[in-house]
């Protein structure tokens, strides 16, 4: 912060996912006094203008912050996410206040595209589950040297679609380029780096041809519902299913009548149509479906560089020519 400055007041509302502990909000102390909340509300509240307050910096991640939560707090100057979506600030009526909305467009790259490549081991060799079956005593009392009770799929050979061939969805055509797979890529926006690690095709071929599919594309209306029972349809019998991107471009209720059916042969989901994932959810009970909680973003890497990238967001913001501003406010 330039000599001079203002110092103003800092409020973060819900910092623990982002630092549960092993990293710090330090960094923020440069542009003021700050506040830090481990959680605040997952659903509009009261709570939100009560802990805002009087401060001119407000940073979020999950809670929202409503168009009656910006006009109970005149003060607030700039709302930061620790995130790259941004959907639960209502950015249009920040940016009717002249209140820059501004996110943090890339942090975890290499660890979700690693992820999605490590439901599909889960999905292919089943680790976690005989890792238990260890543990209860099935391997001393069994009568051959070794066991397996799901077939245990080789990748080589085999193809991979992946829809949404940006920067996650390269990072995980890199993997599966190492594990000799066949890659084809639907995308909006063909570039040269995607031509080198996958065959960009039309969507009813990758489809067809896929024998896993990657969801690595963000949700759009034109997206939303993608994967619904007639593109199930135009599937491969068996075909497995990787979701580590957002929830809503599953219809839910079709994903579990063709896990149930066995027309898809497996899926890994790290995100959910809404979340928390509630009890009645057809998917949980639904036959070879993985679900993890939101958690392929989480390595202490790339929780530094989110926080790494909000201080040159708030730095940027203080010194007059606010970055990676989303809703337009400069």
């Amino acid at each position: 912060m330039k000599k001079g400055m203002k110092r103003m007041k800092i409020v973060v509302l819900d910092g623990y996912t982002v630092n549960p502990g092993d990293l710090s909000f330090d960094c923020l102390k440069e542009f003021g006094d700050v506040t830090v909340y481990d959680r605040t509300s997952n659903t509009p509240s009261p709570l939100v203008a009560e802990r805002i307050g009087d401060a001119e910096i407000v940073v979020i991640n999950k809670t929202p912050v409503t168009a009656e939560d910006i006009d109970k707090c005149p003060n607030i100057k700039v709302i930061a996410t620790l995130s790259t979506g941004f959907n639960t600030v209502d950015y249009e009526h920040a940016a009717k206040r002249g209140i820059p909305v501004v996110n943090v467009p890339s942090y975890g790259t290499q660890i979700v595209g690693q992820y999605a490549v490590a439901l599909l081991m889960e999905i292919c060799s089943h680790i976690g589950y005989h890792d238990q079956t260890v543990r209860q005593g099935r391997w001393e009392e069994c009568e051959d040297f070794c066991y397996w009770d799901f077939p245990m799929l080789e990748l080589a050979g085999k193809t991979a679609g992946i829809i949404g061939l940006g920067r996650i969805g390269r990072a995980t055509a890199k993997i599966l380029n190492a594990l000799e797979m066949k890659v084809l890529a639907y995308d909006n926006y063909p570039c040269d780096e995607g031509r080198a690690l996958a065959e960009y095709v039309e969507m009813d071929r990758l489809l067809a041809e896929s024998d896993v599919i990657f969801l690595h594309c963000p949700q759009t209306p034109e997206s939303t519902g993608m994967i619904n029972r007639e593109t199930i349809s135009k599937m491969k019998d068996g075909v497995i299913l990787i979701n580590n991107s957002r929830g809503p471009l599953v219809v839910e209720e079709d994903l579990a009548e063709a896990l149930n059916s066995g027309k898809v042969y497996a899926a890994g989901l790290d995100v959910a149509g809404s979340e928390p994932l509630r009890k009645g959810n057809p998917l949980l009970s639904a036959k070879n479906c993985f679900i993890t909680p939101h958690i392929s973003w989480v390595s202490k890497e790339a929780r530094q560089r989110i926080l790494d990238t909000t201080t040159e967001n708030l730095r940027a913001f203080v010194e007059g020519h606010p970055i990676n501003v989303v809703n337009g406010v400069k």
